[in-house]
C-alpha cells in the first residue's frame, strides 16, 4: 500500500522585530522562501521552535517582511530568546 508522508517546512529565525528605539520580544522575522509571492503562501502556519531542553514555542505568521521572502511571526505568551536567532523553525 502507499505511505503517507508530510510534507514539513522549514524556516530560519532571522531576528527580533525593531524599531529605531526598540525590540519587540513577541514578534520574529524569519527567512521562509527566496520571493515574497513564496512567502505570503504561509501566511497563517504555525510556527514552532523547540528549545535544547525541549519546550517548544509556537507561534503564528501573521504578514510578509519585505521582499526578499521573509515574515513576521507573531508569539503570544512569550517571545524566542536571543539563542534562537540563526535556528531552524518547523512550519505546521
Amino acid at each position: 500500500m502507499g505511505c503517507v508522508s508530510k510534507f514539513i517546512m522549514e524556516a530560519i529565525v532571522m531576528h527580533f522585530r525593531q524599531g529605531r528605539h526598540h525590540v519587540n520580544s513577541h514578534q520574529m522575522i524569519l527567512k521562509v522562501a527566496d520571493t515574497a509571492e513564496e512567502a505570503e503562501k504561509s501566511i497563517g502556519k504555525t510556527v514552532t521552535w523547540t528549545s535544547p531542553a525541549g519546550k517548544e514555542i509556537k507561534g503564528k505568521i501573521s504578514a510578509i517582511h519585505g521582499h526578499n521572502g521573509n515574515v513576521r511571526v507573531i508569539f503570544a505568551e512569550s517571545g524566542l530568546p536571543g539563542q534562537a536567532l540563526g535556528q531552524k523553525v518547523v512550519l505546521n
